[in-house]
């Protein structure tokens, strides 16, 4: 193993450079991934440019989309509280978010809305690296999760954000046989509800988008898909004038809030999925909540379990990566590859940092 590493650092608001770090040596109680792919998603976008900045330390590793292997593991990594019996060599993802454990979120189950939390890829070393050395806190609750079966590395890297699609889709009490659901917005995220709420049988997923080739990938899975300006009219042609079941907000536009509420049908679920700009505000009217009984959820981040349950679906070939994993770049190739997220090439881009 060499003694360092080309890591892409954030170093300041705007100030993104491929610098040399040395390669970490696990501690007492801390795992080491060798890292094999890591997407990006439009969060690293905003991390990039100096859009946000809540949660970040400066002088940290990028990457929080991750698939790696078990590279080396410190002294009395044993006892860990999922049972997992972690070995070298073994394929491993790292559930991002480091939480206290003690405040009253964790406490409810909630540990991803943890008030003190810490999250991979803003304040600890991501997966933009040949390594990731996972903290000994983190090791200790669990946040090494192993694969059960070997699977594409690109795969294993969007466990993260299947992981957060699998919180919202509880957090709005998921789908119902032969329901209707309505995907806003045809991205990776959309994508992957899509393919969710199809596996747990919704009668037709809707999904709204203007791009034509993301609309392809999702017909490719499965899905109805028509142009935004005409959402409204096939859903009523889809459903006879009733509305949508489930609608879920796969882009953080915020007049999409009442949009999302319109389509609704009577005792509909809405998922406000995406997350919208600091300070945004939307303008609803709040009796087609009322009188609708329209329920209204979010959905941030996500749970261990959240994690487990989404390596497992991944495990199992419920989710196909090839329609969402577009484009793979490696380490050196980082500016083209944000370039390419930037421009909408493709639906999502991986990088190899062993390339």
């Amino acid at each position: 193993m060499t003694s360092t590493m080309p890591a892409l650092t954030l170093r300041g608001p705007g100030d993104v450079a491929l610098i040399d770090k040395p390669v970490p040596e696990p501690g007492p109680g801390e795992v080491l991934l060798a890292v094999e792919a890591t997407t990006i998603c439009g969060t690293d976008l905003r991390l990039i440019s100096g859009q946000k900045t809540s949660g970040v330390r400066y002088g940290a590793t990028l990457g929080h989309e991750v698939a790696g292997r078990i590279a080396a593991i410190g002294e009395g990594v044993t006892d860990l509280p999922t049972g997992a019996d972690l070995r070298v060599g073994q394929q491993a993802t790292v559930s991002i978010v480091v939480s206290c454990g003690t405040c009253r979120a964790c406490q409810s189950g909630r540990e991803h809305l943890c008030t003190s939390m810490e999250l991979v890829g803003y304040a600890i070393d991501g997966g933009l690296a040949p390594y990731l050395l996972v903290p000994a806190r983190a090791v200790a609750r669990g946040n090494v999760i192993p694969v059960p079966d070997e699977i594409p590395a690109n795969r294993l890297a969007i466990a993260e954000p299947m992981s957060c699609v699998l919180n919202g889709h509880r957090r709005h009490g998921g789908v119902n046989p032969g329901e209707t659901v309505v995907v806003i917005g045809g991205g990776p995220i959309g994508l992957l509800h899509t393919q969710l709420n199809l596996a747990s049988g919704a009668a037709q997923v809707i999904l709204s988008e203007n791009n034509e080739s993301r609309r392809a990938s999702a017909e490719q899975l499965g899905a109805i898909t028509t142009a935004p300006d005409d959402l409204e009219s096939v859903l009523a042609e889809r459903t006879g004038g009733w509305g949508a079941d489930v609608v879920v907000v796969a882009i953080g536009l915020p007049f999409l809030a009442q949009t999302s509420l319109s389509l609704a049908a009577p005792g509909g679920r809405v998922s406000w999925f995406a997350g919208f700009p600091k300070d945004a505000t939307a303008e609803v009217d709040p009796n087609t909540v009322h009188y609708g009984e329209v329920t209204v959820s979010g959905g941030s981040n996500a749970r261990r379990a959240d994690v487990h349950d989404a390596v497992r679906l991944l495990s199992r070939g419920v989710i196909d990566e090839k329609p969402i994993v577009t484009h793979t770049f490696g380490l050196s190739e980082w500016e083209a590859a944000i370039d390419a997220v930037k421009n909408h090439v493709g639906v999502k881009i991986a990088i190899d940092p062993t390339r």
